[in-house]
């Protein structure tokens, strides 16, 4: 079972997202700031990580290059989450570390369709196919 870190400050997004993951088989490990983020990152070391933008104390964008300057973690597949959809914004994110990009509010129908794509598109880079 793949296990998914799920990095959101919003009560209901959390659920939502969770509960979605679980009725497909995943695991969801939660956090509600960024800094839970990165210890959880690090400890749990998830197969993905979602993980909002806007948190509470640090940034997504600064918890996603705490967790890629650790040598366990550098590997991890993370996808943004965020309101942000300004020109220019999905760039930042993948130049920063994520691999994706989805904008809010989630398909609840199809971010996990949404999420095999990227592991998809990872594993295809990966191999060269």
């Amino acid at each position: 079972m793949k296990r998914v870190l799920v990095v959101e400050d919003n009560e209901n997004n959390m659920k939502l997202i969770c509960l979605v993951l679980k009725k497909h088989g995943y695991e969801p490990i939660q956090a509600f700031t960024g800094r839970e983020g990165v210890d959880k990152a690090i400890e749990e070391r998830p197969d993905i990580i979602l993980m909002d933008i806007q948190l509470p104390d640090i940034s997504g964008l600064e918890a996603v290059e705490q967790i890629r300057m650790v040598d366990d973690t550098q590997e991890i597949l993370i996808i943004a989450i965020t309101s942000y959809a300004m020109s220019g914004d999905r760039e930042k994110m993948l130049d920063v570390g994520f691999e994706g990009y989805f904008e809010k509010p989630i398909d609840p129908l199809t971010i996990v369709e949404d999420i095999e794509k990227i592991v998809k598109q990872r594993n295809n880079d990966n191999t060269g196919s």
